[in-house]
């Protein structure tokens, strides 16, 4: 028999679970987005696909406690491969009631729900509208909730550092990192290696920031309030050396990596404008690969030094979003008429004008394909990933050089701030770029700067090489010699080539990749950020047995030469765009094909189910 005091505590029961999805969620200063971005490096260390989803208020600084300062980090991991960061919430932390309030509605029911407690004061829970307490009404009933007085344990758990209160406080993003990670069996090592690495020059910080996760892990094991832990297998990934990394990130690397293919100089030029600022921040680090970043005194000033680096003979960048765009529509029609590479990056986010500066969108397709005076063809493409940036701001780089070109890569804030692990390729992997250089002597008649290659292209002349002396600049060149020439007959045929050379570029990017029946009733098109959501939808819809194929471009201008045949295949097409439905105007004037959009411009992603209902919907009406 054994006694009372000889009981053993039973260990708590593990849960496996293939797929989970948790947002943290509080004030801009709580430090959510660092409490998600290290617990996804956690899942991502251990072995999980991850997928994330930060979401930042539009203000700096927001009043503490309001509705519109509340900030959140959304991770799916998952022991399989996943292509978003979920739709419903399986856990949801809420630092205050303002937290609470705007992230509940996305709560499964049943679903885990850990509160600050000691942030549900009545002045924070008036900010909120909230009229009565929440965490005593029966307003959350069916979910798991768990009050943990947080801010009060992590001063008690950092009392000994000599902090203030104040400096103390800031900690409790930690403490609820701690709490998380045992629940969800994640590993202490990599957020307690970031904290060494980030406060280690200052020993009390970093000795509170480590007390408050180890006391929140702590608190999970031993307060014993928690039913069950869950885990999540490692998933079955490619063989390799992962990372984890966002879109922006990406965006920096690929850049490097084809400048070092390519044998040049890389220079990035930028001013810095939400949510594309990251960009040459990160560039900023790799002086040692011979970058030289530039941040511009405004939007005309950064695209007007790439276009003279590009002359100078460096591969040349820049990165913006909607307004700044805007302001280099100009500069980049001079970029056209010299006919110099360059990569033009579009991070978009909500607008017109300022807008939602922190929120995604899709709205700078027809901006980048015909947004500038005159007839100014550009090759416009589009990343489909926080990975997928790394391919395609290499790609761009690689019609830029080969096709002598302004290339546009679009990307978004959800792509930019989000993260996934990304597969780290070798230099032997990635495609060779070969710049060539016009030398001397090239022909018998001098050097001739608007003579074309196969490809259109015209020679890249550096300046300061004898012989080739030749005039640039904004007004109309003459064919082959690159003297001002106001005739008429020659504008056109200038205009002719430059359009036929974007053309031509069709021949050299892949055909449009379709997943599913390549004939049936429904396919779903869509474009960049869009397709993790689109693939789940479809996949959803295949696995109910329906006829539903999708496909995601990456090509936007030209079009891949195939996707004509592709879109006369299916009896409808659906294309979900965050926009009013862009990509939606250029197919249906270019093939003269029925299709259908799905419009959302909230700021926000679409969900999985958004677009599930649709497919659900058009099948009906077909079956019908």
């Amino acid at each position: 028999m054994v006694t009372k005091t000889q009981a053993v505590a039973q260990p708590i029961p593990i849960q496996e679970m293939e797929t989970v999805t948790i947002r943290f969620a509080g004030d801009s200063g709580d430090g959510m987005q660092l409490a998600g971005t290290q617990f996804s490096n956690a899942s991502a260390i251990f072995g999980n696909d991850v997928s994330t989803f930060p979401d930042f208020p539009a203000e700096i600084r927001a009043p503490a406690g309001t509705l519109f300062g509340v900030s959140g980090y959304q991770i799916n991991f998952s022991a399989r491969d996943i292509s978003t960061p979920g739709d419903r919430l399986d856990a949801l932390v809420a630092m205050n009631p303002a937290a609470l309030k705007t992230n509940l509605q996305d709560l499964v029911k049943g679903g885990i729900l850990i509160i600050n407690s000691d942030a549900f004061t009545d002045a924070n829970l008036k900010k909120a509208h909230y009229e009565n307490d929440p965490l005593e009404g029966e307003e959350l009933d069916g979910y798991q909730l768990f009050k943990i007085p947080i801010t009060k344990l992590t001063l008690e758990a950092v009392k000994d550092t000599g902090l203030t209160n104040k400096q103390a406080e800031r900690c409790k993003n930690l403490f609820a990192l701690g709490v998380v990670c045992w629940l969800f069996d994640r590993p202490l090592d990599p957020p307690l290696n970031w904290i060494h690495q980030k406060f280690g020059k200052t020993p009390a910080v970093d000795q509170a920031n480590t007390l408050a996760l180890k006391a929140g892990y702590a608190y999970g094991d031993i307060v014993e309030i928690f039913p069950v832990r869950y885990k999540v297998q490692k998933a079955s990934l490619p063989p390799g050396t992962y990372r984890r990394l966002t879109g922006n990130e990406a965006l920096s690397l690929g850049l490097v990596a084809a400048a070092r293919r390519a044998g040049l100089k890389l220079f990035y030029g930028s001013y810095p404008i939400t949510p594309a600022s990251e960009v040459l921040q990160e560039l900023s680090r790799h002086k040692n690969f011979d970058v030289i970043t530039f941040q511009a005194e405004d939007e005309i000033a950064a695209i007007s030094a790439v276009i003279g680096a590009s002359f100078a003979g460096c591969l040349s960048a820049t990165g913006t979003s909607g307004p700044g765009l805007d302001l280099k529509q100009e500069a980049i029609g001079l970029a056209v008429m010299t006919e110099l590479p360059m990569v033009i990056i579009n991070v978009q986010r909500g607008g017109p004008s300022t807008g939602l500066p922190t929120k995604t969108e899709q709205s700078d397709l027809l901006e980048a394909v015909c947004g500038r005076h005159g007839e100014c063809p550009l090759p416009v493409l589009a990343a489909l990933s926080p990975a997928d940036c790394f391919g395609m701001v290499f790609e761009a780089a690689r019609i830029a050089i080969k096709y002598m070109t302004p290339v546009v890569l679009l990307s978004d804030g959800y792509i930019a701030n989000g993260a996934e692990p990304w597969r780290i390729p070798g230099m032997d992997e990635l495609p060779g770029l070969h710049p060539t250089f016009a030398s001397a002597g090239t022909t018998g008649d001098g050097f001739q700067p608007y003579a074309r290659d196969e490809n259109l292209a015209r020679p890249w002349a550096l300046p300061g090489t004898p012989g080739l002396e030749h005039r640039v600049g904004g007004l109309e060149k003459k064919d082959i010699s690159g003297a001002v020439c106001y005739e008429p007959e020659n504008h056109q045929l200038m205009t002719e080539l430059r359009q036929k050379k974007v053309e031509g570029i069709a021949k050299d990017i892949p055909l449009q990749e379709v997943h599913g029946p390549a004939r049936g009733k429904l396919l779903v098109l869509g474009w960049g950020g869009t397709a993790g959501a689109i693939q789940s939808a479809c996949e959803a819809a295949q696995a109910k047995g329906h006829d539903v194929a999708w496909a995601t471009m990456r090509y936007l201008n030209p079009f891949p030469r195939n996707l004509g045949d592709v879109l006369k295949s299916y009896k409808k097409i659906l294309i979900p765009e965050l926009n009013a439905g862009q990509l939606l105007t250029l197919v249906r004037a270019r093939y003269l094909v029925d299709a259908e959009g799905l419009n959302k411009m909230q700021g926000r992603p679409f969900l999985i189910r958004e677009i599930g209902d649709r497919i659900e919907q058009i099948l009906r009406g077909v079956s019908s």
